[in-house]
């Protein structure tokens, strides 16, 4: 922040306000001044909005609400992370496996911009989750309000659009998190247990069509995150509609001799930011973890043991051996199965490559880990200078390419 603070206040000192190249960043994005205010504001109440006085909590800010410096600070950083979004962009233009793969998240913070000058947009006093499920026996509360169906359809779907095309500018690819939000959301209003939510159906031919007319308009392609509780209707619109689902090799384990199959139509990974990573799942350090949580009873907590070593032994056998390998050889022989595949689209965890046993985020919990405030053990310049993950990199690129020339 202080870095930051310097080289806004030496921008603005210098005229900055005139630079053509701020001046044309201010006009695509009308919303930005309001934004480094509402951020300043944060900063002098150093609490959520719903706690500020009013008339800012109502979403009218004065000079008494803001310290300048601070507007100038959240101005300029913005501008910045938008032109190093835009050379990326650039190279994506160029080479299009240069592009970023971004993700669309079901939703934001409770007292965060968007909430506040769009609250007539959200749902007061209730929460998204999910309903029980053999993961999750209790359900799940994720503590944010959900978008009001009827207001989006009174308004276009304005604000919908707006979010698809901030991410689709610079994204060769967007995951759609909870893709069933297009059909349904789970709501649970506010002091009720998360078994007690209802379905709330939402207009989902509208929001299908202009999440493909914004695809096609910036040429990036669709994955939609269909785990979970998944309605029949959502995977039929998602095929009508050039989606592709995700398969994800930790869940596809079951019953069942050599790799699990892998189909087309799907991007394909080892896991997820909502899983264990790869050696923590061949470990089975999740199970120790939700027994730790209390999530698991010992008896639950043992049968999950025994099936995790029936993947071992699986694996094992589909590399053409009776030893359960170490987990670095496992790790290669399940990218080369990835890499191989029908799968449309690979994605590859770059904290894999190094077998990473920390998970960024275990669901389920808020205060009880550091979730997505973990650091990640290693830069990226640490992370291509070393020998085990550009060799595996190269290896999925390869498969890649002749896979696809096979196909062609």
């Amino acid at each position: 922040r202080p870095r930051l603070q310097a080289k806004a206040d030496a921008f603005f000192a210098a005229g900055g306000e005139r630079d053509a190249l701020f001046r044309a960043f201010l006009e695509r994005r009308p919303r930005v001044p309001d934004y480094a205010r509402f951020r300043a504001a944060c900063d002098r109440y150093r609490t959520g909005f719903a706690e500020w006085p009013s008339p800012a909590r109502d979403g009218t800010l004065t000079d008494a609400d803001v310290d300048p410096a601070a507007v100038r600070r959240h101005l300029y950083a913005t501008w910045q992370a938008e032109l190093a979004l835009a050379k990326i962009a650039r190279q994506g233009s160029e080479d299009h496996w240069a592009r970023l793969y971004l993700d669309l998240a079901l939703g934001v913070h409770g007292q965060g911009y968007d909430v506040w000058r769009e609250r007539a947009l959200f749902a007061g006093g209730i929460a998204v989750g999910a309903p029980p499920d053999p993961l999750f026996r209790g359900g799940q509360n994720w503590g944010f309000q959900p978008l009001l169906p009827t207001a989006l359809r009174r308004t276009g779907h304005a604000y919908v659009r707006e979010v698809l095309q901030h991410h689709m500018r610079c994204a060769g690819a967007l995951r759609i998190d909870h893709v069933m939000s297009l059909v349904r959301l789970y709501w649970i209003p506010d002091g009720f247990p998360a078994t007690e939510g209802v379905y709330v159906r939402y207009p989902r031919d509208e929001l299908l069509a202009l999440l493909t007319l914004e695809s096609a308009r910036h040429d990036t392609l669709l994955i939609g995150e269909d785990l979970g509780t998944v309605p029949s209707e959502v995977r039929t619109a998602m095929k009508a509609h050039g989606l592709l689902r995700m398969h994800v090799l930790q869940f596809a384990f079951g019953a069942g001799a050599g790799w699990p199959h892998v189909p087309a139509g799907v991007a394909a990974s080892l896991d997820t930011h909502d899983t264990p990573t790869f050696a923590g799942f061949w470990r089975g350090l999740d199970i120790d973890d939700q027994v730790d949580l209390g999530m698991l009873e010992p008896d639950a907590a043992q049968r999950a043991r025994q099936g995790r070593a029936r993947v071992r032994q699986r694996v094992a056998r589909a590399l053409g051996t009776d030893t359960v390998p170490a987990e670095d050889a496992a790790l290669d022989g399940a990218l080369r199965h990835l890499a191989r595949s029908d799968a449309d689209f690979v994605v590859v965890a770059l904290e894999d490559l190094w077998l990473e046993t920390n998970p960024q985020n275990v669901p389920g919990t808020r205060d009880e880990r550091p979730n997505w405030r973990r650091r990640a053990r290693r830069g990226i310049r640490a992370a291509f200078s070393d020998a085990q993950v550009t060799r595996r990199l190269r290896m999925v690129d390869r498969l890649r390419k002749e896979r696809s020339h096979d196909r062609s």
